[in-house]
């Protein structure tokens, strides 16, 4: 087995908010190898999103990494002054952010904007870089790329603003692309193209893809593996068909409960209760007042990592139980 190109160990992400600290990301270790897909998924504020702002040491204040290791290609980018850090983003580490309207420059031209991250990289001169910029508008299957390239944002639609992000994150051919939410709030048609432009482009250029989202079909028809995060927390970890054929975590076979399914009209299979506020988590395991499988034991502390199966692991006090049989 190689080793992981990326390997995070016991992140934990706090913000300053009042007299308590708010434990946004709590002790979440993951691994994504060479020409992977980690699928990174789960309820909004379970924690995905700052999960990767904290790979990317991009949480700010009051927010703040407390604890952790997040190895990329040997080295802990934890440790890294600032301007080694610059270096690693967008050369080493490319970032796909949720909202692209928000995270591009309104007041400049798309072309400038890929070609910045390879003119501040000095990967290509500034003439350089328009034809390169045009190359990559082609890449990500926009059309006419030698006109779009003098477009603002705001000329775009929002498909096409999601494949400028998508080229200014491959503009440096980082080996390492984390998309936060890439087809969030398009249409289901643009969706499907965003997809396959992602699969695309992962052969194309090699690519590791650690890919966050809230739908299990997204994370069905593109991840090899498949994290669940509830609370801050990573509760169930494996490969994707093993975790929709055999979900080991009460929460996880939830989610793929309240898939809709059947004819339009029907009534939704929702979980119970809401995500518990992170100022007041309840002792224990956070899931335990939505579980329906929950026992005395899982108020008592906070479940330990299992392994159910080969590469399968699941932080549920049922799976830990059937080695003492202490089910009370």
């Amino acid at each position: 087995m190689t080793e992981p190109l990326l390997s995070v160990r016991g992140l934990t992400t706090v913000f300053d908010v009042g007299t308590t600290p708010l434990i946004a990301v709590n002790d979440v270790s993951f691994d994504i190898r060479k020409g992977e897909t980690l699928g990174l998924v789960g309820e909004s504020g379970s924690g995905k999103s700052v999960t990767a702002f904290s790979v990317m040491r991009l949480v700010q204040p009051p927010g703040r990494i407390a604890a952790g290791t997040v190895l990329f290609q040997g080295r802990d980018l934890l440790t890294l002054s600032e301007s080694e850090m610059c270096a690693v983003r967008g050369a080493g580490i490319g970032l796909v952010f949720q909202e692209p309207m928000a995270a591009l420059n309104p007041v400049m031209r798309v072309g400038k904007q890929i070609g910045e991250a390879l003119v501040v990289h000095r990967m290509a001169t500034s003439r350089e870089a328009r034809g390169r910029a045009i190359e990559l508008l082609r890449a990500v299957k926009i059309v006419d790329p030698e006109r779009r390239i003098d477009d603002y944002p705001h000329q775009l639609s929002g498909g096409m603003r999601q494949r400028v992000m998508l080229a200014v994150a491959l503009a440096c051919r980082p080996p390492l692309v984390i998309a936060d939410e890439p087809t969030t709030a398009l249409d289901v048609t643009v969706q499907a193209q965003i997809l396959d432009l992602l699969r695309e482009m992962k052969r194309t250029f090699d690519l590791s893809l650690l890919l966050i989202t809230h739908d299990l079909g997204v994370i069905a028809e593109v991840a090899d593996r498949v994290a669940v995060m509830y609370a801050g927390r990573i509760v169930e970890e494996g490969p994707v068909r093993a975790i929709f054929r055999e979900p080991a975590h009460p929460y996880t076979r939830g989610l793929l409960a309240s898939i809709p399914r059947g004819a339009a009209g029907g009534r939704l299979t929702a979980i119970d209760g809401t995500v518990p506020n992170l100022g007041s988590l309840p002792p224990g395991c956070a899931f335990a007042p939505r579980c329906t499988s929950r026992l005395d034991a899982c108020d008592r502390a906070v479940p330990p990592d299992v392994q159910v199966a080969a590469g399968h692991r699941a932080r549920c006090v049922l799976h830990a139980l059937t080695t003492t049989g202490d089910r009370r």
